[in-house]
């Protein structure tokens, strides 16, 4: 459990860095790029102006136009009416031959366009007496330096991630140490009250047996005596959930015929399930071995059955299958609803003490801690367990256990 809140409180605090170094840096690159694509855009209609319409009276350009005029690397092309095409005017294009340069410039044109991108430069078209005239500036540096940009920020945002993971997995355990503590004083906590609890539910057990032979046998006796069963049942089931959670607590493993075993717990249910008028069908395929604790398997095993048998609506069948792929172990517990489940329902199921039909545990006798055991259980045999709902409106219990290569 402390391990899971350490990873869980690792992984909120990179994915939450994360997202942040990840927005910032999307940020600025966007401004960057608008930025330069403006400068861009404004540096080549102030060269259109010079170089095309040559406008009396326009407003002269400001220091900072004017260092972006000078540093310009463009050249003007004219198609005339017969479709040639000839360099004209100043150029500043230090690399490529006259004909990769009308090439440019044929592209250009050809897209009809008044204003756009051909390769690495940026155009403007403007139609002349002598025919189309067109304006090419070379944005190849200045793209460049946008991708430049945004190459360091993907390695910095990167490194950045890396380094919080790193930092924090250092860090994490001093950080959650108060929610350690606490949670270490819950089960210490549980573990004390349930034992103090055996004591005085052993005499009241006691004196309603003695009681029972004294006098005769009444219903108040009988249900003392079932609720005292309850608690002692609740009591021993919060202190084996409690150990299960300890980070030091080792389960004795040993080599099981897995298959056996589901058997041999699942049997002891059939007959409950006749007396209450339903079908319990078995499928367990033979010779399934795992490594694990045998006791904590059965009480998984049992978990799972008699859930099915208590809450299945009547005449329902239960199935119980075992069944091996590759090396993945899967037990599949499936019966009916009563009714059907939210989706926030299933996702709760195993969530200690919750309960989706209230009433309806209160007259089975759960409190809402069997599917939480099962899985711890699952936990520490480093497998998993989910529930899901079926389209036939059933639900279904899904054990996976990894099995190692021999």
């Amino acid at each position: 459990m402390i391990q899971g809140i350490r990873r869980q409180f690792i992984r909120i605090a990179v994915a939450v860095l994360s997202i942040a170094m990840i927005f910032l840096a999307g940020v600025i690159n966007v401004v960057n790029y608008v930025s330069v694509r403006s400068e861009l855009l404004k540096t080549l209609e102030d060269l259109s102006a010079r170089e095309m319409d040559v406008q009396p009276g326009r407003r002269s350009p400001n220091r900072r136009q004017q260092n972006a005029l000078d540093e310009a690397r463009y050249f003007v092309a004219l198609r005339n009416e017969e479709g040639e095409i000839f360099l004209i005017g100043r150029t500043r294009i230090q690399s490529g031959t006259t004909d990769e340069l009308k090439e440019i410039a044929a592209r250009a044109l050809a897209s009809g366009k008044e204003s756009g991108t051909a390769g690495n430069y940026l155009f403007m078209t403007r139609a002349g007496m002598r025919g189309v005239m067109v304006l090419l500036l070379n944005i190849e540096t200045k793209m460049d330096s946008v991708r430049r940009l945004l190459l360091v920020s993907a390695v910095t945002c990167l490194g950045g991630i890396l380094l919080a993971w790193l930092t924090m997995s250092l860090i994490s355990s001093r950080a959650i140490q108060p929610m350690i503590q606490n949670a270490i004083r819950q089960k210490q906590f549980i573990t004390d009250a349930g034992h103090e609890l055996k004591t005085p539910l052993t005499v009241i057990s006691a004196n309603m047996d003695a009681l029972s032979l004294t006098v005769r046998k009444n219903e108040w006796i009988e249900d003392t005596q079932k609720q005292v069963s309850n608690m002692r049942d609740l009591v021993n089931n919060l202190i084996y959930l409690s150990r299960m959670d300890e980070e030091g607590a080792q389960l004795h493993r040993e080599n099981l015929n897995f298959s056996e075993l589901v058997t041999e717990q699942a049997e002891s249910f059939q007959g409950m399930a006749d007396f209450m008028g339903k079908s319990f069908r078995l499928a367990v395929r033979k010779e399934i071995c795992l490594t694990g604790d045998r006791d904590a398997l059965k009480r998984l095993i049992s978990q799972l059955c008699e859930n099915a048998v208590k809450y299945s609506p009547e005449e329902d069948t239960i199935e119980l299958s075992l069944n091996q792929e590759g090396h993945t172990v899967r037990l599949v517990s499936e019966n009916g609803l009563t009714e059907p489940l939210s989706p926030d329902n299933l996702k709760h199921l195993f969530d200690r003490f919750y309960r989706p039909d209230k009433s309806r545990s209160r007259e089975s006798g759960g409190y809402g801690i069997g599917l939480s055991m099962a899985r711890a259980i699952m936990e520490r045999h480093d497998g998993r367990i989910w529930a899901e709902q079926t389209d036939q409106g059933r639900i279904r219990f899904v054990c996976e256990f990894p099995v190692k290569k021999r």
